[in-house]
Protein backbone atom coordinates (compact mmCIF):
# COMPACT_ATOMS: atom_id res chain seq x y z
CA UNK A 1 0.00 0.00 0.00
CA UNK A 2 1.56 3.22 -1.16
CA UNK A 3 0.57 6.64 0.10
CA UNK A 4 -0.32 9.32 -2.42
CA UNK A 5 1.64 12.25 -1.01
CA UNK A 6 -0.25 14.89 -3.02
CA UNK A 7 -3.60 13.74 -1.63
CA UNK A 8 -2.11 13.52 1.86
CA UNK A 9 -0.84 17.10 1.63
CA UNK A 10 -4.22 18.26 0.34
CA UNK A 11 -5.94 16.62 3.31
CA UNK A 12 -3.50 18.19 5.76
CA UNK A 13 -4.04 21.62 4.19
CA UNK A 14 -7.79 21.16 4.54
CA UNK A 15 -7.36 20.27 8.21
CA UNK A 16 -5.12 23.29 8.71
CA UNK A 17 -7.94 25.54 7.38
CA UNK A 18 -10.42 23.79 9.67
CA UNK A 19 -8.45 24.51 12.84
CA UNK A 20 -9.06 28.29 12.93
CA UNK A 21 -12.73 27.79 12.07
CA UNK A 22 -13.16 25.39 14.97
CA UNK A 23 -11.89 28.02 17.42
CA UNK A 24 -13.27 31.20 15.84
CA UNK A 25 -16.82 29.89 15.29
CA UNK A 26 -17.70 29.18 18.94
CA UNK A 27 -15.99 32.42 20.00
CA UNK A 28 -18.22 34.45 17.66
CA UNK A 29 -21.29 32.53 18.85
CA UNK A 30 -20.38 33.25 22.48
CA UNK A 31 -19.83 36.92 21.64
CA UNK A 32 -23.27 37.04 20.01
CA UNK A 33 -24.98 35.53 23.06
CA UNK A 34 -23.26 38.03 25.35
CA UNK A 35 -24.64 40.94 23.29
CA UNK A 36 -28.22 39.78 22.73
CA UNK A 37 -29.65 43.29 23.02
CA UNK A 38 -27.61 44.64 20.11
CA UNK A 39 -29.37 45.08 16.75
CA UNK A 40 -26.81 42.93 14.89
CA UNK A 41 -27.28 39.95 17.21
CA UNK A 42 -28.91 37.65 14.60
CA UNK A 43 -26.32 38.52 11.96
CA UNK A 44 -23.36 37.84 14.26
CA UNK A 45 -24.95 34.63 15.53
CA UNK A 46 -25.52 33.46 11.96
CA UNK A 47 -21.95 34.21 10.98
CA UNK A 48 -20.67 32.30 14.02
CA UNK A 49 -22.83 29.28 13.23
CA UNK A 50 -21.70 29.37 9.61
CA UNK A 51 -18.01 29.50 10.61
CA UNK A 52 -18.44 26.62 13.09
CA UNK A 53 -20.33 24.52 10.54
CA UNK A 54 -17.64 25.22 7.94
CA UNK A 55 -14.99 24.02 10.39
CA UNK A 56 -16.85 20.77 10.98
CA UNK A 57 -17.27 20.16 7.24
CA UNK A 58 -13.58 20.88 6.59
CA UNK A 59 -12.59 18.39 9.29
CA UNK A 60 -14.66 15.65 7.68
CA UNK A 61 -13.39 16.51 4.20
CA UNK A 62 -9.76 16.54 5.38
CA UNK A 63 -10.04 13.20 7.18
CA UNK A 64 -11.73 11.57 4.18
CA UNK A 65 -9.01 12.92 1.87
CA UNK A 66 -6.26 11.59 4.14
CA UNK A 67 -7.89 8.16 4.35
CA UNK A 68 -8.32 8.06 0.57
CA UNK A 69 -4.66 8.91 0.10
CA UNK A 70 -3.66 5.74 1.97
CA UNK A 71 -5.61 3.34 -0.21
Amino acid sequence: MATDKEKLNKGLKTLSWALPCVFIGPTVIHFAFINQLQPLYPVILGIGILIAFTGILLIFKGIITIVNSMT
